[in-house]
């Protein structure tokens, strides 16, 4: 069977504004997480916030099963036509896995309807601890993982965390400054499937971690249906299937 087709979009700001994140993510961060899923056999396109449409055209959004949404510092840059018009995709079918700062993203925000607004510090250049534990080990995305994964170097997010009750809760996470946080997230708009994954922050270097890595490409496997009809349910009116007589006077 044919692995489902991935988009993985990205801001691509921090990569041409900061060398230190540069220095991390030389290619940008869509292509640290593109790549290891090509590696795996995934195929993989990206596109980013400067493209005209940002790269997110019908044409492009019909020819994937699952996009992958990196956004921290432009979020309102993103035009409100394109977010709908993701979010049409979504409700139609279309996987979207959100990451890290991407909680705060138009398209997360208009599909849960809350303010997705977190609790977050970022303890200096070496940031803190933060320990993924797996709360639902039999899902899919948590396949191959052990109890938890480390990660020595990120930024903090803490409780509360402003989303929906999710469907499922696949990871907690625990910070060395002593919070938690509800780091893996699934939902279910219209035909979509969404998964929300906490780690990310552009100046450490998350996404070169092997098991964050595996987390991703489970979590794209599950949120991908390629078969999926890709029309939301519309709203219109129905004759009866079987005669049910006259309406009454």
């Amino acid at each position: 069977m044919a692995l489902p087709r991935l988009l993985v979009w990205n801001e691509y700001r921090h990569e041409l504004q900061n060398p230190e994140v540069s220095a991390i993510y030389p290619d940008g961060i869509h292509e640290a997480i593109a790549d290891p899923l090509r590696q795996r056999g995934f195929p993989v396109a990206t596109a980013t916030l400067d493209q005209p449409e940002h790269g997110l055209t019908d044409e492009v959004l019909n020819g994937a099963d699952v996009l992958l949404w990196w956004g921290h510092k432009a979020h309102e840059e993103v035009s409100d036509a394109v977010v709908e018009r993701v979010r049409r995709h979504v409700m139609g079918g279309l996987g979207l896995i959100v990451l890290h700062s991407g909680h705060y993203s138009k398209i997360f925000r208009r599909l849960m309807g809350t303010s997705c607004s977190v609790n977050w510090r970022v303890h200096g250049k070496d940031g803190e601890t933060e320990r993924i534990w797996v709360t639902a080990p039999a899902h899919p995305i948590a396949a191959g993982l052990d109890r938890y994964i480390e990660i020595p170097q990120e930024e903090m997010y803490g409780e509360f965390f402003d989303v929906p009750e999710p469907d499922e809760l696949v990871f907690v996470s625990w910070f060395k400054g002593g919070e938690v946080f509800r780091s893996g997230l699934t939902y279910r708009r219209g035909y979509g499937r969404i998964f929300y994954f906490r780690p990310g922050h552009e100046t450490f270097p998350s996404y070169h971690n092997a098991e964050v890595q595996t987390v991703i490409a489970n979590a794209a496997s599950w949120a991908a249906q390629p078969g999926v009809r890709r029309t939301p349910p519309d709203n219109a009116r129905r004759d009866p299937i079987e005669a049910i007589g006259s309406p009454a006077a």
